[in-house]
């Protein structure tokens, strides 16, 4: 079995981009239907008081009732990101929302859609940037997961069953509406795209950037210390050269600080506008810490988030609404876990070499050790491990990597149970345990919705145990339905 050629791939990009595109419409057309069929909840979302740091009375408008239209779908968490993008930073509790999804809307809304204004209001207009910025950056981050997809799976069919399921995941219509879910799959999915090709410069920005749309996007500090692991062991048991190993470290704690730096220059710009200029008597009490995290605060003191904290009776049915996701999730690490459990438990550290040079750039030091050549070309780290692996990494991140043929048809076979998914599971593990014991759990739906191995195991279940293909596209539909109507007319969903 070899990986589908570059013509199948270009195929099922194509397929992918038009499921996308489509779940995007279908989403489009039920939020509209849901809409005009019941009355809101809560009908509250077109109020929209004037900035504290500026009053003044809209000017009239041409089309009111689009304007209007547009207005009723800013519910829930929309609500407090199109604030920021219009008013800036008003409140504490809006500081649980990070930078980048407001500013875009806010640039967006003052370049390309300001002709806009005059005809259906500034807030009218930030919605619409925001309805735009999220099913776009959707569509591009669907392309980059088959692409990771086919590199980790190494099978192009299976990746494409995970994306078409990625495309329409039970928290879709977060990734429609004015939420930071469409952003951070986008510059998450592709950081760890780069990352495993070799790019790691462009990585390290994006997932940089996935820090800045949501908070966990500084675990994807995790895939860096998962490579710097495998390398740095590398360089100490295989190729015994302390200095390359002391490199590797370095580079490895360089890059996890990249991704760190946005969350930790929020949280100071949080303390600068809070806690900067009052007395002692007069700060919030999370200024006073000897760790001052105002998102800790934010989230433990007004949604009351902390370790055990949501296991009420009373809260049962938000359990029930996210067990299919969890259980999803548990069934792919324990699955994972049985089938490869010395690759699980051992973190893959011995794996074959073959199978770590299926995934080179994650894996060997082939990266590190040109970089060292490059520095010191009097220095020659025992040469760069076969040369053969060089130029086929060359040709994977030259050319296309759904095209790269692998050293031994049996790894292609393994597909979900490769080397390569390790990283994306322990992930996983640490996130769902986060969602269950830590989080409300209700949000674990779109909170997970972003992990690629959810959909690579579910692509592998639907292969091998046809019932499960129903019950999976199933859950799918109710929960797009079911999110549609719900969230879409302000009543509470995930």
């Amino acid at each position: 079995m070899t990986i589908t050629p570059t013509f199948g791939s270009k195929r099922h990009q194509s397929l992918v981009l038009r499921s996308s595109i489509l779940s995007r419409l279908l989403l489009l057309a039920l939020t509209i239907v849901w809409r005009t069929l019941l009355t809101p909840h809560d009908t509250s979302a077109p109020l929209n008081p004037s900035c504290l740091s500026h009053h003044h009375d809209p000017p009239p408008i041409l089309f009111p009732s689009v304007a209007s239209a547009v207005e009723r779908g800013v519910v829930w968490d929309s609500v407090y990101f199109l604030r920021i993008a219009h008013c800036g930073y008003e409140y504490e509790q809006s500081y649980a929302f990070l930078p980048l999804l407001p500013l875009t809307i806010s640039f967006l809304s003052r370049t390309v859609f300001a002709p806009l204004v005059p005809l259906i209001g500034y807030r009218a207009v930030l919605g619409l940037s925001g309805y735009v910025i999220n099913n776009l950056t959707f569509v591009f981050a669907a392309i980059y997961f088959y692409k990771l997809s086919v590199i980790i799976l190494k099978d192009s069919d299976s990746a494409l069953r995970a994306s078409i399921l990625f495309c329409f995941n039970p928290a879709s219509v977060f990734y429609s509406a004015i939420y930071s879910e469409s952003l951070y799959a986008l510059f998450s999915i592709g950081g760890i795209y780069h990352l495993v090709t070799g790019g790691n410069s462009i990585a390290v920005l994006l997932l940089a950037l996935s820090t800045c749309a949501r908070s966990n996007g500084v675990l994807n500090a995790g895939y860096f210390c998962f490579q710097t692991l495998h390398q740095a062991y590398d360089a100490v048991f295989v190729k015994r050269h302390a200095y390359l190993a002391v490199q590797v470290l370095i580079s490895g704690a360089l890059h996890c600080i990249c991704i760190f730096t946005p969350f930790i220059a929020f949280q100071a710009y949080g303390y600068y506008n809070i806690c900067l200029g009052h007395s002692i008597d007069e700060m919030r009490p999370w200024c006073k810490a000897r760790l001052p995290l105002l998102y800790n605060y934010i989230q433990s003191h007004y949604w009351g988030v902390g370790f055990l904290r949501y296991f009420q009776l009373k809260r049962l049915p938000n359990f029930l609404l996210a067990s299919p996701i969890l259980s999803l999730a548990l069934c792919s690490i324990v699955y994972y876990a049985k089938s490869r459990p010395e690759i699980f438990f051992l973190l893959g550290l011995l794996a074959s070499v073959e199978e770590k040079n299926s995934s080179a750039v994650l894996f060997s030091l082939e990266t590190v050790q040109r970089s060292s050549i490059a520095r010191f070309p009097g220095k020659s780290f025992s040469k760069i491990q076969g040369r053969h692996n060089l130029r086929q990494r060359k040709h994977m991140t030259r050319g296309d990597p759904v095209a790269l043929p692998l050293e031994n048809d049996s790894l292609a076979k393994l597909g979900y149970l490769t080397v390569s998914c390790l990283p994306f599971i322990l992930q996983l593990a640490f996130m769902a345990a986060t969602a269950f014991f830590v989080m409300h759990v209700q949000v674990a739906t779109r909170f997970l919705s972003a992990s690629p191995p959810l959909y690579w195991f579910a692509s592998n279940l639907m292969v091998q145990r046809k019932r499960w293909a129903y019950l999976i596209w199933a859950y799918s539909a109710a929960y797009i339905l079911l999110g549609s109507l719900l969230f879409s007319n302000f009543y509470p969903f995930t």
